[in-house]
């Protein structure tokens, strides 16, 4: 997708200081196939590099967040195709590469892929009709962006072991008390809900919004030692800005703090 080319597989729009998109090929369930991971990836970008935008949300349909990769698209495939290719590696952790925050709204299917996506994202709120789940088994493979990894570091070994070698899907109560999901909300208030909270974080300094998500992930990266250190001198660093400065100075004022997001 370039600047002069309307995206065919998503649709974006911005409220207030809110980038959202919006996952759209709803005859395939919002199946994720290489263009919709590309348009995907150079909206995430976009909004990242815009400076009125601080959160982003990222969600699909009733229906389906996406119902996992495009199937028919990935059959014919051979090794060659996807080691030279590199596929996923190449379009799909575009994502990872986000700073900013990015919260998974999801309902309906999130399954394979659209589970795996939906993980990526930085948290995920859930309808009440939302169901997750990794069936790669069933058609011969193993998950492979990234559901045998993220999902036991989300609800712990032996669920996710469940989860990968039966193929059964996980209902959105289940996700949100085995830790998949941080909240479960009625399908026709998930968007307000996730717009509610990405606004929240649009209303706080943005280089300290994303300090702390760097901090969070570097959670699951290393040794707790080296994170808590990781935590200790990005805190530090952060007293070099001028929103500590007006954030501390309008708690001891009792006013309202104006974050200039410097």
């Amino acid at each position: 997708m370039t600047p002069t080319t309307a995206p065919e597989c998503i649709t974006v729009r911005t409220e207030g200081r809110v980038g959202i998109v919006t996952l759209n090929r709803p005859k395939q369930l919002n199946a994720l196939n290489n263009q919709l991971m590309d348009e995907l990836g150079a909206a995430l970008k976009a909004f990242d590099a815009d400076d009125d935008i601080g959160c982003m949300i990222l969600t699909g349909s009733e229906k389906a967040f996406a119902a996992g990769a495009d199937i028919g698209a990935m059959a014919s495939y051979t090794f060659a195709d996807v080691y030279k290719g590199d596929y996923i590696t190449r379009n799909w952790e575009t994502i990872r590469s986000i700073r900013k925050p990015v919260i998974g709204a999801v309902s309906g299917f999130a399954l394979g892929g659209g589970c795996e996506l939906a993980m990526m994202c930085d948290f995920i709120i859930a309808a009440d009709n939302a169901k997750f789940g990794q069936p790669e088994i069933k058609l011969g493979i193993i998950p492979g962006a990234g559901g045998t990894q993220r999902l036991p570091r989300a609800v712990g070994k032996s669920k996710a072991m469940d989860m990968v070698l039966t193929a059964r899907m996980m209902d959105a109560t289940e996700a949100e008390r085995a830790g998949l999901v941080s909240r479960v909300v009625p399908l026709e208030k998930l968007m307000d809900e996730a717009l509610g909270a990405a606004l929240i974080i649009c209303g706080f300094s943005l280089p300290s919004v994303m300090a702390a998500k760097e901090s969070v992930n570097r959670a699951f990266e290393g040794s707790l030692s080296d994170g808590v250190m990781f935590e200790r001198r990005i805190f530090h660093a952060l007293f070099a800005t001028a929103d500590q400065k007006e954030g501390m100075d309008a708690f001891v004022n009792k006013r309202k703090a104006e974050f200039k997001h410097q």
